[in-house]
């Protein structure tokens, strides 16, 4: 049958140019005024309402946007004709007409994979419908000119996280799945998602504190972080842990890992088959590692020089007492690496030579380009910051977990208010969702010379910039082989970004490039058959021409790492048992910090 003609659709009517201009522009005077007259209430009556400094951002777009109305009126009158275009789709689709939709579905975009949002005429207009508008929202913002860089990603940032809130698939009455779970149950969803909603509430003490996982289906040292190992070192920042052998020699130098105490140090021992410790101890690797104290208001004057003082240097002292060995290969992971980063400059300047070799995990030294976590970065926040954690002593383990998965809001939010109370389920059982719920907190006087002298001036970066324990750091004195390991879709620490540490350090390097994010690209089994990495022994200045002349290689890093450390050692000696050297064992891994658990 001959294919029917689109129905006559009128031209929409348009605004007088002028007139629409001098509209918007009251508006936004108007806006701008009791706005202001609101936020000057609140600070009189010394109330944050502002923390994250959103409202001086968008008053600022609004007046920016105003100055260019034609910019706007141009995006407004595509925006208007896509959705005429969308109206003639849906029109054609109901009589049975096949077209192509005016927003093709993303097959990335977990929100719509249920049939019914392309099946149903109806949810397909409320899909693409809500798309159009997401994307109409992110060009006017996305077009505005003459803002600052750093205000303008705050309002694309907070553009984007406003869109996400709004997608239909976060509402009952436009859900097609939640509407059918609602019929089948006969409303029986909605009323255990109340019930789980409360539950949260309550675990929260009145904050929404979103269960991600069934924590009760977890233990630590029970199911999760079980490598067998003892506690042989403890100070008021850390327990060393060191790791029975798997094998009967083991490489002559120790190896020691850093990870951040943003998280706990068990994401790299979730369980026996992605544990990268227990891989290391198979590779004949004497594995040492450092699980950080969980702080309190004890510890709120503890800065980074004492991390490097009671971390890194205690444990290298530990670790020659244990083994014998005056020499270690060390791995920092993301915020453990930038600790080691500047440890190892203090070091170089002190003549040091205690670190043999260093790996670096998704670890930014230079943080000129931090991605989105650079929207949390600027004076009116971090002051506001510092004055909520003199208060306490230290940053709630609850408010980094936010920051973080505000970046990944539809995966880490969006996704399980859909899935806990609007379907009603129970979460499901996942290690990792687990250990990402069991936040740390951060000392005051530690994380506030961190976020101003690295996230906000960039001093790590220049030389002799930072002091630490009184010594200057300047990465640029550091000689010793180094292995780089970033990950493609990182979202906390962007690789192009932390590739810029090769330019920085003056001995040999390799640099390599996983796939994935920031977890997944790191915890990588070789067995999993998961991911694939790039590598390219030349470094070019410029991060994207080094991915230009990159290898692709097939799985897992974790081989190439060994190849490159293995290289790096002098021969092999007898496998060493936990508490048979100078150090007795104090307490069976994963030890009791780890245990320790934010409130």
């Amino acid at each position: 049958m001959a294919e029917q003609q689109n129905p006559r659709t009128e031209a929409p009517n348009l605004p007088d140019p002028a007139a629409f201009s001098r509209t918007m522009a009251d508006i936004a005077a108007r806006s701008q005024r009791i706005v202001a007259e609101w936020l000057q209430r609140q600070h009189e009556a010394d109330v944050a309402i502002d923390p994250l400094n959103i409202g001086s951002a968008f008053m600022e777009m609004m007046a920016r946007l105003m100055a260019n109305p034609a910019s706007l009126i141009e995006v407004q009158i595509g925006f208007w004709q896509d959705y005429v275009t969308l109206w003639q789709h849906s029109t054609r689709r109901i009589m049975g007409i096949e077209t192509q939709p005016v927003v093709p579905p993303d097959p990335r975009d977990k929100r719509f994979q249920h049939e019914e949002w392309k099946e149903n005429e109806i949810f397909d207009f409320i899909r693409q419908s809500y798309l159009l508008s997401a994307r109409f929202v992110q060009d006017v913002v996305r077009r505005v000119d003459g803002l600052d860089p750093k205000t303008a990603q705050k309002v694309d940032f907070y553009a984007r996280q406003f869109v996400d809130a709004m997608s239909p698939s976060n509402f009952a009455l436009t859900n097609p799945q939640v509407l059918r779970k609602t019929a089948e149950t006969g409303g029986e969803n909605l009323l255990r998602g109340l019930s789980n909603l409360l539950r949260d509430l309550e675990a929260g003490r009145g904050q929404l504190h979103i269960r991600m996982t069934d924590a009760e289906a977890f233990s630590v040292g029970g199911n999760i972080a079980v490598t067998p190992g003892k506690v042989v070192y403890r100070n008021e920042l850390m327990e060393l842990i060191q790791y029975a052998p798997a094998t009967t020699t083991a490489h002559k130098t120790p190896l020691v890992i850093f990870p951040p105490w943003i998280n706990k140090f068990y994401i790299l021992d979730l369980r026996p088959k992605n544990s990268f410790i227990r891989w290391a101890v198979e590779q004949g690797h004497t594995v040492f590692v450092a699980s950080w104290v969980n702080p309190d208001e004890r510890l709120a004057e503890k800065d980074f020089a004492d991390y490097m003082k009671l971390g890194v240097f205690a444990a290298l002292d530990a670790i020659e007492q244990a083994t014998g060995e005056r020499q270690v290969n060390a791995i920092g992971y993301c915020l453990g690496g930038t600790l080691l980063a500047a440890t190892l400059a203090v070091m170089a300047r002190r003549r040091d030579s205690r670190i043999k070799s260093a790996t670096f995990l998704v670890t930014l030294t230079d943080f000129a380009d931090v991605g989105e976590l650079g929207v949390f970065i600027d004076e009116e926040q971090l002051a506001a910051l510092e004055d909520r954690m003199n208060r306490r002593g230290y940053l709630e383990g609850s408010a980094m977990a936010t920051t973080f998965n505000m970046l990944r809001s539809n995966d880490l939010i969006w996704s399980f208010v859909v899935n806990n109370y609007l379907l009603g389920n129970e979460t499901f059982p996942f290690d990792l969702l687990y250990w990402n719920s069991d936040s740390t907190r951060m000392p005051a006087a530690m994380h506030s010379f961190y976020l101003r002298n690295m996230y906000q001036k960039n001093l790590l970066s220049q030389a002799d910039a930072i002091t630490l324990d009184g010594t200057p750091v300047d990465l640029r004195r550091i000689k010793v082989p180094v292995y780089f390991l970033s990950c493609r879709e990182d979202h906390i620490a962007p690789w192009a970004s932390t590739y810029r540490a090769t330019q920085l350090m003056a001995g040999p390097k390799r640099f390599v490039l996983a796939a994935s994010g920031h977890i997944a690209g790191v915890i990588n089994p070789p067995g999993s058959g998961k991911y694939n990495h790039f590598v390219n022994a030349t470094l070019p200045a410029n991060a994207e021409d080094w991915f230009a002349g990159a290898t692709e290689v097939a799985g897992s890093w974790w081989p190439d790492w060994q190849r490159w450390i293995a290289a790096q050692g002098r021969g092999e000696v007898p496998a060493r048992t936990p508490g048979d050297g100078a150090l007795p064992a104090l307490a069976d891994a994963p030890g009791d910090y780890v245990k320790v658990r934010s409130a």
